[in-house]
């Protein structure tokens, strides 16, 4: 039986890892030709996969940015895959020295790839963890102070968490447990054909199983910030969001089937 590359836990450095096949794509360095073998073969059933890795982790960058601006100072990053390539604590430090980071993801194997990667660096942590134990992460994340705001930043992941799991019931966990001032960040991805189309395309081609992912319209997205104070310019395509006026491919987001919100809890 073929192993879900997805799986986590499955596949150490040896093995391909969806984690690093995004740095691949990010343009960084923390990668294997097993990871690169992957990410071509992947490109073979979805051309577009890097493009929107790229738009993500622009989201990412802008929402830093605007948060850091606003006064916060710590973040909690949930399903943060690796910390590369301008990854949260790297925009907030540079902005800010005083900013505390923590990453989270479930795959022990990316944490610890995590943590070695974070070594040495003050005011940053990773956590192995599962988003959808609100209480377990909050305990574990030490370096935050959760009588002061924190950002929870929850990037291209809810997709992955399937409506059986109560997702508006997981996020009401983090936001609730906030105090006033804090913001949630988050990206979902909407119905995407052409993704279901690679997926099947790549289990076809390659006998390999990939995740279902549950994709949400805006009207089930908006359930995740309910009772927030929407930033400017609200719930928009993820290219939309604050774009840089000086990136072309942001002029062009009628197709892109994500989207983008930052909240403010009062």
């Amino acid at each position: 039986m073929v192993r879900p590359i997805w799986a986590p836990g499955l596949n150490g450095p040896a093995e391909p890892n969806t984690a690093r096949v995004r740095d691949y794509w990010l343009g960084g360095n923390h990668h294997s030709a097993a990871d690169r073998e992957l990410a071509d073969e992947i490109l073979v059933c979805a051309p577009h996969l890097p493009y929107l890795v790229r738009i993500q982790r622009e989201f990412l960058r802008r929402a830093v940015r605007d948060l850091i601006d606003a006064g916060i100072r710590q973040f909690l990053d949930l399903g943060s895959g690796l910390p590369t390539v301008g990854n949260v604590h790297e925009v907030a430090q540079a902005l800010a020295l005083d900013s505390k980071v923590v990453y989270v993801d479930i795959d022990p194997v990316v944490a610890e790839e995590g943590r070695n990667l974070l070594a040495g660096t003050a005011g940053a942590d990773f956590l192995q963890g599962d988003l959808r134990n609100p209480s377990q992460v909050l305990e574990a994340a030490k370096l935050l102070d959760f009588d002061q705001p924190v950002a929870v930043l929850m990037l291209d992941v809810l997709h992955f968490v399937r409506d059986a799991d109560d997702p508006a019931g997981i996020v009401a966990g983090y936001v609730d447990a906030l105090a006033p001032g804090s913001h949630l960040a988050l990206t979902h991805t909407s119905k995407d054909e052409g993704l279901l189309a690679a997926i099947r395309m790549f289990g076809t081609l390659y006998g390999a199983p990939l995740p279902v992912l549950t994709f949400r319209e805006p009207d089930r997205i908006a359930e995740f910030h309910r009772g927030m104070t929407l930033l400017e310019p609200g719930l928009v395509p993820i290219p939309l969001w604050r774009p840089d006026p000086d990136l072309d491919e942001h002029r062009y987001p009628e197709n892109f089937q994500g989207y983008a919100v930052v909240a403010r809890k009062p």
